[in-house]
């Protein structure tokens, strides 16, 4: 057995020492859109400190614990904070949560980011489906020894984002009056904000929005065999003429601004699972 996947099994023992039901659902809660959790029925919560293996978000606005219960009748299992390649983590250790839900009985995944707007048709606020990705920018998860355990080594992408997922979201989007956003999502390495030139490039290759997670969480959880919804809220323009400069806490501001209705989607989404 592989050093990861004993990790793996020492992390899931661990957990299920403390949490005995089986989740259907993962969540993993973006920057400033924790209040999700207030919607669940909580059966259990474990600090990310005390399980084997674990990496320790450092961001502000993550809270560190995975919340275990019921939302929309489903069992689930929400990240209350994620980790980063920015903050020093391998993509191993970004991606290491996903294949942790997927041993506890994940079948479902749902993402949710804060992320810049570049398609010119986008507002401060704005939600928006993501339909699809591009990592090019970001290293992949899945570089080295494949675990045959855990998925194929060339793992199809042609649907990273389930499409039925989609549309259930966009007809829960028309039930409640959303004028929800579908785009094409870009994933880079952070810590820095974008370049004027670099925003333009993302643009020119066909991203509707930028960020700095969610794909390795994707490709891992793809591989996995899961289905995949991930949700962005745009907090921030980086395509416009006049002087644009970026800061987490406006980045934060509007993330919050957004959170009602993203919870309710994702109350709305799982109970409709």
């Amino acid at each position: 057995m592989s050093v990861l996947m004993q990790q793996l099994r020492e992390t899931v023992s661990y957990i299920q020492k403390k949490y005995t039901s089986q989740p259907a659902v993962g969540i993993v809660l973006g920057s400033g859109l924790g209040n999700l959790a207030a919607e669940i029925q909580v059966e259990a919560e474990i600090s990310y400190n005390d399980i084997p293996h674990f990496p320790v978000s450092t961001v502000e606005g993550h809270s560190g614990k995975l919340i275990f219960g019921e939302l929309g009748g489903k069992k689930v299992v929400v990240m209350a904070g994620r980790f980063h390649f920015y903050e020093g983590y391998s993509p191993l250790q970004v991606s290491y949560p996903v294949r942790v839900m997927k041993l506890l009985g994940v079948d479902t995944l749902l993402l949710s980011n804060a992320a810049g707007g570049v398609n010119k048709g986008f507002k401060v606020g704005d939600l928006m489906i993501i339909t699809d990705h591009i990592s090019f920018f970001t290293v992949n998860p899945l570089l080295g020894k494949n675990e045959a355990e855990l998925g194929a080594r060339f793992p199809d992408m042609t649907e990273p984002y389930s499409k039925e997922l989609i549309e259930k979201a966009k007809a829960i989007g028309d039930k409640f009056g959303y004028n929800l956003k579908e785009g094409v999502y870009t994933g880079v390495t952070g810590p820095t904000f974008e370049t004027k030139a670099e925003y333009k490039l993302i643009k020119a290759v066909g991203g509707d929005a930028v960020g700095m997670s969610t794909v390795q969480e994707t490709i891992v959880a793809v591989h996995a065999g899961m289905k995949v919804f991930a949700l962005s809220v745009i907090t921030d323009l980086g395509i416009r003429e006049e002087e644009n400069v970026i800061t987490h806490e406006e980045v934060l501001a509007a993330a919050k601004e957004a959170e009602p209705k993203m919870t309710n989607l994702f109350k709305e989404l799982v109970a409709a699972l």
